[in-house]
């Protein structure tokens, strides 16, 4: 999602006539759009805002944007206190302010803020996607849930970006046909929980539906979803991800703990069983198209009074499912949640790191094996940028795969035979 703001407050900034540049000591305008779903994000991008006061004071003339998460929703009138030297503080998603300052006032031809930002990517406005290395943008993420109202006991997002909100589809579908005019050949679309598409606004389309209405877009190759919730993973949608040709197979599926207490405790809303059966579900479905589907889950340790039974339960989870990919992340308490008013942080750093590497083991050891699979088999990959000498792809379940080849192959979907695999990468022919 970060990466769609950056996206969008670049497109603003181009759209005012300035471009980018490679070193802060150079710019005119900085703009640091910050993340706080953990402490160490939130730490790093502390550090980094207290480097560019030495800039400021040797050019009065900079403006500093503190833009995303860290600047929230809720006001931040703290956060002009302690860093009195940034000149905008922008909330997530929203590069108008910046706008405003720069400009010294509400642009004539819009007076509409929310116009204003949501088609600041149309062709009018003459932006050109940041480019790759080979001069093309091949992938490109597009929100269309801003926000979150689940309210996860450990989540800081509802705090920051406020609450789920859907975009309307008539918009969404503007942004990416104006992507894949710009030459995107694969889309992501975005949401905190992206199943929930349209659910907040009476007449909105569901994500199936919307899926539906992309496949329509001549030019774009491939479409993408991420993250989903097991309680909003409908049959609807299965059959629609099965059906279309131009959605991957590819889901996000996050599980966050093993243990039926602990989920409790974090207030997902299933139980480990539960989650299992939808992931049994998605399965059987593709199953019976004979059509290879990946499943990346997110998974927290280390949760305030996660016992080492209960943490056991979570590695079990991972041998009986088997997930491509598992993105661990340690505990981290976020001023304002639920889990940090009323459950003390009980788990060890030093535990934490411990089952962090359990998981990250574990992980590497099913990942391997499932990228055998792919041993001397053809696949179809979308290449999206070459590095040296190596064109660099994914699969349609988000496997990343390396070839060598004369040929420039940015932008188009080629069959591969894949004769390496590792824990994280394959390597192929054409």
């Amino acid at each position: 999602m970060n990466n769609a703001d950056s996206l969008r407050v670049s497109a603003a900034l181009e759209d005012l006539g300035y471009q980018a540049c490679r070193q802060a000591e150079d710019a005119d305008v900085i703009v640091l759009n910050t993340c706080m779903v953990r402490q160490s994000a939130e730490d790093k991008a502390v550090g980094r805002l207290t480097s560019l006061k030495s800039l400021k004071q040797r050019n009065p003339e900079l403006i500093i944007n503190l833009m995303g998460c860290m600047v929230g929703v809720r006001g931040y009138d703290d956060l002009q206190q302690r860093f009195p030297y940034v000149d905008v503080f922008s909330q997530p998603s929203d590069p108008f302010p910046l706008i405003e300052r720069l400009t010294g006032s509400a642009r004539s031809v819009e007076n509409d803020r929310r116009h204003y930002i949501e088609n600041i990517l149309d062709d009018e406005y003459g932006y050109t996607l940041p480019q790759s290395n080979q001069g093309q943008q091949i992938s490109a993420f597009l929100p269309i849930v801003f926000g979150c109202s689940h309210a996860c006991s450990y989540c800081i997002i509802p705090l920051k970006r406020g609450r789920e909100i859907s975009r309307p589809p008539e918009e969404v579908l503007a942004d990416a046909r104006s992507l894949v005019h710009k030459g995107v050949k694969e889309i992501t679309l975005l949401g905190q929980i992206v199943d929930r598409y349209g659910l907040d606004q009476p007449g909105y389309p569901s994500l199936a539906q919307l899926l539906r209405d992309l496949q329509e877009i001549e030019g774009l190759e491939r479409i993408r979803f991420l993250t989903s919730h097991p309680n909003y993973m409908t049959d609807e949608l299965l059959d629609t991800v099965a059906e279309l040709p131009k959605v991957m197979p590819h889901f996000e599926l996050p599980i966050q703990a093993g243990d039926d207490q602990v989920l409790d405790n974090m207030r997902r809303g299933y139980t480990a069983a539960q989650y299992l059966s939808v992931v049994d579900k998605i399965h059987q479905r593709f199953r019976q198209t004979s059509t290879p589907v990946s499943i990346a889950i997110d998974l927290i340790v280390g949760f305030p009074g996660e016992s080492a039974e209960q943490f056991e339960r979570s590695v079990d989870i991972l041998n009986t499912m088997h997930p491509d990919m598992t993105h661990v992340a340690r505990y981290s308490p976020r001023e304002g949640t639920l889990s940090t008013r009323t459950m003390p942080d009980d788990v060890s750093d030093e535990e934490k790191w411990r089952r962090f590497r359990v998981i990250e083991e574990l992980q590497k050891r099913i990942t391997t094996e499932i990228n055998q699979t792919y041993l001397g088999k053809r696949t179809p990959v979308l290449f999206e940028s070459k590095a040296k000498d190596r064109w660099r792809g994914r699969t349609t379940t988000n496997k990343l795969v390396f070839v060598e080849s004369d040929e420039n192959l940015l932008g188009q979907v080629r069959e591969v035979t894949v004769n390496w695999t590792g824990p994280w990468s394959m390597i192929g022919v054409v």
